[in-house]
């Protein structure tokens, strides 16, 4: 991870390179991505949401030339719980004739929530031409390792482990964090024999440093970021508990910025998520260098054909701007490519903060 280089000359080509490079705009603009070593129709990513496990919106999806989908995260603990459940009504089985059919075993033991998610699997890979990719929340290192396997036999092409954990202990530091994640990744990787995204928050200390171990572990992809859902006090009942509220576009800077630094530094795919609500969104996303733009609050509030629209303004752009393909598009605005690599480093919050002072005096 050197400086930048001093010229940009193996930069890809921007709109205001496009006329001296002599970028044709003829024929059809090439929407095709490569995202964890799948081949993608388009650049958009339906990410995990219910409307991704929902096999009546699967003809949808790939109506709207979606790229994938990511199906839900399949928590750990909530496997666990449902083991726990099993084997306590299951002690008491033969006790209560009525009880013996609606509680008894199954093939796959406790895990009917993991039954599911595996008949989801195969279903998805039987009725979608798009790829699926499998999304993974786990607790042990022994957890995510067998499930992972287990996703991975039941048909997935890719699968994401979302790491989502609150680094809340204090005798622990960033190290010790870092190196457990690190070791749940090779395990996962070499267990499960299928790409594997790590999906991260942007609250790692030393987050490219990370993002470059993750690489070595053997993670074939980041996704930026996973977007924490934050606890909120209800005064009411002065009860605790869970607050969602969608992303919107402003929300796309964070990652954009992180994208744009870690592109061509990376030997890995990269997926910008959060924030992705509009075609210039999704553009944003590609020119700053990564290989597929992911949403799901947008779906969310606009339905699945929102997709379309996607792809389509994503095409229209590409070609009012001289761009040929996705691949020509991918970086041209990355921290390697422009002028001015050190905008995406530093906070600029001086100039800021005084051109909004000038603003307020003008009012």
């Amino acid at each position: 991870m050197g400086p930048w280089p001093d010229n940009n000359d193996d930069a890809p080509v921007g709109a205001n390179q496009r006329v001296l490079a002599g970028v044709t705009t003829t024929g059809a603009v090439s929407l095709e991505t490569n995202y964890l070593g799948l081949s993608l129709r388009s650049p958009i990513v339906a990410s995990a949401s219910p409307l991704t496990a929902d096999p009546e919106m699967w003809a949808e999806f790939d109506a709207a030339n979606v790229g994938a989908i990511v199906l839900p995260s399949l928590f750990e603990e909530q496997l666990d719980q449902e083991a726990s459940e099993h084997e306590a009504l299951s002690q008491f089985a033969d006790m209560n004739p009525e009880a013996v059919s609606g509680y008894a075993t199954t093939p796959y033991g406790y895990a009917h929530g993991l039954n599911r998610y595996l008949d989801i699997i195969t279903q998805a890979k039987q009725t979608l031409n798009a790829p699926v990719i499998a999304s993974l929340n786990g607790v042990t290192v022994g957890g995510w390792m067998s499930y992972a396997t287990t996703l991975a036999e039941a048909g997935a092409d890719a699968l994401e482990l979302n790491v989502y954990r609150i680094a809340a202990d204090p005798t622990k530091d960033a190290a010790a964090v870092e190196q457990e994640t690190l070791k749940v990744v090779e395990q996962v990787v070499a267990a499960a024999g299928i790409p594997v995204a790590v999906k991260l928050s942007p609250y790692w200390s030393a987050l490219a440093n990370f993002t470059h171990q993750l690489v070595d572990a053997g993670a074939s992809g980041v996704v930026l970021f996973n977007r924490f859902y934050q606890p909120d006090i209800n005064l009411d009942t002065l009860t605790l508990g869970p607050r969602l509220v969608l992303s919107t576009s402003d929300e796309l800077r964070l990652p954009l910025r992180w994208v744009a630094l870690l592109h061509g530094r990376l030997e890995a795919s990269i997926a910008i998520t959060t924030g992705v609500h509009t075609g210039d969104d999704a553009v944003k996303a590609l020119l700053s260098g990564a290989d597929v733009a992911m949403t799901t609050s947008a779906l969310l509030h606009h339905g699945v054909d929102h997709v379309a629209t996607l792809v389509a303004e994503v095409s229209d752009w590409l070609t009012l701007n001289g761009y040929t393909s996705v691949a020509q598009a991918r970086g041209a605005m990355s921290a390697k490519a422009v002028a001015d690599p050190a905008a995406y480093a530093r906070a600029n919050y001086l100039d800021e903060i005084t051109r909004a002072a000038q603003q307020f005096r003008r009012r």
